[in-house]
């Protein structure tokens, strides 16, 4: 069992059942699309990645991320720690949330993601989600 971002304790069913973690790809073009996916309230960031599979909270991910004009894919292993699963109202994309690690890839990705947003991160509007 570990800690969430929340505090709450959470398995690993990925890790549990002997399955690697599930590797995921995911290529924002546009600045908008990034300030609607990041989490910056998130422990050490994270992001929301559009997805129909079914995931558990605390399974963990392979994530390569590519933002907007830079060609260079980011690394990042981390965990599911929010779900909007499909049929979840026509309002929200299903997807899960994947936790940066505490570690140099996690705070890498997450500054790349604040100096592409710049000034966009004090915006109110609505994102994936909250």
């Amino acid at each position: 069992m570990s800690a969430n971002p929340f505090g709450a304790q959470v398995g690993n069913a990925a890790a549990a059942a002997g399955r690697p973690p599930a590797v995921l790809s995911l290529s924002i073009k546009e600045k908008a699309a990034l300030y609607a996916a990041f989490m910056p309230f998130v422990r050490n960031g994270g992001i929301f990645v559009p997805t129909n599979r079914p995931y558990q909270l605390g399974d963990d991910v392979y994530l390569i991320l590519t933002l907007l004009d830079d060609p260079t894919k980011i690394p990042v292993a981390g965990k599911v720690v929010w779900i909007s699963p499909s049929g979840g109202g026509a309002s929200k994309t299903p997807g899960i949330g994947v936790q940066f690690p505490a570690d140099e890839s996690g705070f890498s990705a997450r500054k790349r993601i604040e100096d592409a947003l710049g000034a966009a991160l004090r915006s109110a509007r609505p994102t994936h989600t909250l």
